[in-house]
C-alpha cells in the first residue's frame, strides 16, 4: 500500500432535501446508507469523518420507517451520544478537510442526492484529490450521482471507460420516484452515468444487494447494497 493512503474514510452525505414521498415525506441522507459504511469502516480499524457540501443535513423520512432501518440502527440513529449521531449532527465542510488525510471516499445518498451531488465541487474536488493519490472512491444508491463531476489530472470523470452500478431506472418506476427526478431536473443514476461515459452494470434486479469494483472505483445499487459495497471498498483499500 502506498505510505501516501491513510487508512481513514470519508463519508459524503447530502445536504439537500426535498418532498418526494406521497405521506408529505422529505428525502434527504437515507440514514442506513450512512450508517451501515461508518459501522463497517470503524470495524475495520478506520477513522472515519462525516462531510456535506453545507456542513447540514436532513434525514430522509422513508429511511427511518420499516423495513428500511432496524430497531438497532435506528436506536444507534436516535442516541445524539452515539458517535455516528455525533459526527452526523457535527458535518464537516470541503473547508475543513484536508484530502491528504483520507485514503477512500464514500459517497452516501438518498434521492436528494440527486439535486445536490451533481454541483458539489466541494464534495468533487475532495474525492479527485483522493484518487489521484492513488485511494478509493465508492459511491452506493444514488451517491454515484456525485461520480461524473469526479475528476483525473486530463479533466475526464473518473468513471469514463470504467463499469459501475446505482440505483436503476426500474426502481424508480417502482417507486413512482420518475416523475419528481424530471422535476428536479436531474438524471437518474443510469443517465448520468452513460453521460459520463461509465458502463452501467444492471444488477439481478433493482433491491438485491450488489457492488461492481473496477479497480479503485466502487460502486453499489441500493440501500440493501450498503454494507456489501462497503466491505468490497476495504477489500480494494487493503488490496492497494
Amino acid at each position: 500500500m502506498p505510505a501516501s493512503v491513510p487508512r481513514r474514510a470519508l463519508i459524503a452525505v447530502t445536504s439537500a432535501h426535498a418532498q418526494l414521498y406521497p405521506n408529505g415525506g422529505e428525502t434527504g441522507v437515507f440514514i442506513t446508507e450512512a450508517l451501515h459504511p461508518f459501522e463497517g469502516f470503524r470495524k475495520a480499524g478506520f477513522e472515519v469523518d462525516l462531510v456535506s457540501e453545507t456542513g447540514k443535513y436532513t434525514p430522509d423520512a422513508l429511511s427511518m420507517t420499516k423495513p428500511w432501518i432496524t430497531d438497532e440502527e435506528l436506536k444507534v440513529y436516535e442516541d445524539k451520544n452515539s458517535e455516528f449521531r455525533q459526527k452526523l449532527d457535527n458535518l464537516k465542510k470541503p473547508s475543513d478537510i484536508d484530502p491528504t488525510k483520507y485514503g477512500l471516499f464514500f459517497a452516501s445518498a438518498g434521492h436528494a442526492a440527486l439535486i445536490d451531488y451533481p454541483d458539489d465541487k466541494g464534495l468533487q474536488e475532495i474525492a479527485s484529490k483522493i484518487w489521484e493519490a492513488g485511494g478509493i472512491v465508492s459511491a452506493v444508491c444514488h451517491g454515484g450521482a456525485i461520480l461524473p463531476g469526479v475528476k483525473d489530472q486530463s479533466g475526464k470523470s473518473i468513471i469514463s471507460g470504467r463499469k459501475i452500478t446505482g440505483f436503476t431506472d426500474k426502481g424508480e418506476e417502482e417507486l413512482g420516484a420518475l416523475a419528481e427526478i424530471k422535476n428536479w431536473n436531474r438524471p437518474t443514476i443510469q443517465e448520468s452515468a452513460a453521460s459520463a461515459g461509465a458502463e452501467y452494470v444492471h444488477p439481478p434486479g433493482p433491491w438485491a444487494p450488489y457492488q461492481v469494483t473496477d479497480g479503485r472505483l466502487v460502486t453499489g445499487v441500493n440501500p440493501q447494497s450498503a454494507t456489501v459495497t462497503t466491505e468490497a471498498a476495504i477489500k480494494a483499500f487493503d488490496a492497494l
